[in-house]
């Protein structure tokens, strides 16, 4: 996806969260329940202004905390792809931003609420084998990245889906730890309320950081 940034490039400075500050204001939910009933152009551009202030500020400031703690930050665009899509509706009906290098963090909000999460989404093929390897191997990589995952259930958050049916080919379907190698994504979500402070999302992320160390030693290639 391509970032949406500011006229010099950034994706916008913000400054930080106080920890029992809301991350979006009630106006932000608002927006997108409007969206979803006229999702045309002419309703975002008579709405345009409260996109801006209520969702994109927002998300510009969290991405320059997640950017200062995690590596590059992007806040995508608002625009729907809709080349090859059925669906021509020229708006999402969420915002989002990520930031990282090997996986990352990511925080977005629709009228729902708001999902949060981090990891390594949609890995490449390169990166799953890496990754299977080293939890078929008897070593402590394979210990690690179990514990992570404990440690990452109890704090609330669910691995991200879906698991494979079987064992991915080349591995035994029998193995211990065959439930790891199902994964598909090594990435930690969490749904969070509209109400969310940056408190909640601290705890989020700080739930996935050992799991975005695992995937930057294991499904990367030795520099």
């Amino acid at each position: 996806m391509t970032a949406d940034r500011s006229p010099d490039g950034s994706t916008g400075p913000g400054d930080g969260f106080a920890p029992d500050e809301r991350l979006f204001p009630p106006e932000a939910f608002a927006f997108y329940a409007g969206l979803g009933a006229d999702n045309s152009r002419e309703w975002w551009q008579a709405h345009r202004s409260d996109y801006e202030r209520f969702v994109r500020m927002p998300l510009e400031r969290l991405a320059a905390v997640a950017g200062e703690r995690y590596g590059p930050a992007k806040v995508f665009r608002p625009n729907r792809d809709v080349r090859f899509s059925a669906d021509k509706s020229p708006y999402k009906l969420n915002g989002a931003m990520t930031a990282g290098r090997v996986g990352g963090v990511y925080v977005s909000i629709s009228v729902e609420g708001l999902h949060a999460g981090g990891g390594l989404y949609e890995p490449s093929r390169e990166q799953l084998q890496r990754a299977r390897e080293a939890i078929a191997a008897d070593g402590p990589a394979a210990a690690a990245l179990a514990e992570i995952v404990r440690s990452i259930e109890h704090d609330g958050l669910e691995l991200a889906g879906p698991f494979l049916k079987t064992a991915p080919r080349g591995f035994d379907r029998e193995h211990p730890r065959i439930r790891l190698l199902r994964l598909t994504h090594f990435a930690g979500l969490a749904t969070l309320p509209p109400e969310a402070t940056m408190a909640d999302l601290d705890r989020v992320w700080h739930a996935v950081e050992p799991l975005l160390g695992w995937v930057g030693t294991h499904a990367e290639p030795a520099v």
